[in-house]
């Protein structure tokens, strides 16, 4: 048998070894990494510039919550500690990052608290970040938040409200869009599809479950009678359906 395509023992193991140092390389910058990141989300929270300062390069890309593009200096302008009675906590959820040599890409949830004057609020985003290693250690080059939309507490309307909602509701001769009421909740079809939950945020501001980005409007006339629903998506007005029955 030929032996030039076999690896004697000792020589393999040895390639095993010279790969360990690199494998446990990457490992650590992983590590550095997410303890960087979490360290840089908490000064988010609290104001701390230097920490900011420290972990963003001079020419970072920076896209905030709102699709706003900041630039560091931006950031470093509106760091600083709450105003008394006001506290922001940050926590990361979901870490992953891959390293590809000198540069690192994250993706995460920060869970946000904040505490004000007695009360608790919570938000939830969702971000992206890239890092790269220079002469002063690793720093973030790019990041891009957004915030997780999430519905709103649904509202308990009297059931005479809700039969006001009830009825057909049309777009054009193509869309037909249904409202029933069964008991105290809402269902809506469109062009005879399976019918799904509808909820009320408030006195004529409907929403569907899961569907946080979207919100129905009711439309009334002068006597107060339903006549229409506006659809708006993401704060625009996206189909305006009249009544017809």
């Amino acid at each position: 048998m030929s032996c030039h395509r076999t690896v004697p023992k000792i020589v393999l193991l040895a390639l095993l070894v010279a790969c360990l140092p690199a494998v446990a390389a990457t490992e650590d910058v992983a590590a550095l990494i997410k303890r960087q990141s979490q360290e840089f989300s908490g000064a988010s929270a609290s104001g701390d510039a230097a920490v900011l300062d420290r972990y963003l390069d001079d020419r970072v890309t920076f896209m905030i919550e709102d699709g706003s593009v900041v630039t560091k200096r931006d950031i470093l302008a509106g760091a600083g500690p709450s105003p008394k009675g006001i506290s922001n906590h940050l926590v990361q959820a979901d870490f992953h990052v891959q390293v590809y040599g000198p540069v690192a890409v994250t993706s995460f949830t920060d869970q946000s608290t904040v505490h004000a004057y007695g009360q608790v609020s919570h938000a939830t985003y969702r971000s992206t970040e890239v890092w790269q290693k220079e002469t002063s250690g690793w720093r973030m080059i790019s990041s891009q938040t957004t915030a997780v939309p999430q519905d709103p507490p649904a509202a308990t309307l009297p059931v005479k409200l809700l039969d006001e909602y009830a009825g057909v509701y049309k777009a054009g001769t193509d869309v037909t869009f249904v409202i029933a009421r069964h008991g105290d909740e809402l269902t809506g079809a469109v062009n005879g599809g399976k019918p799904y939950a509808i909820k009320a945020e408030l006195r004529d501001v409907l929403f569907t479950p899961g569907q946080p980005r979207l919100r129905r409007l009711v439309q009334r006339d002068a006597d107060g009678k339903v006549i229409g629903i506006i659809t708006r998506r993401d704060g625009r007005d996206a189909l305006v359906l009249k009544r017809t029955s």
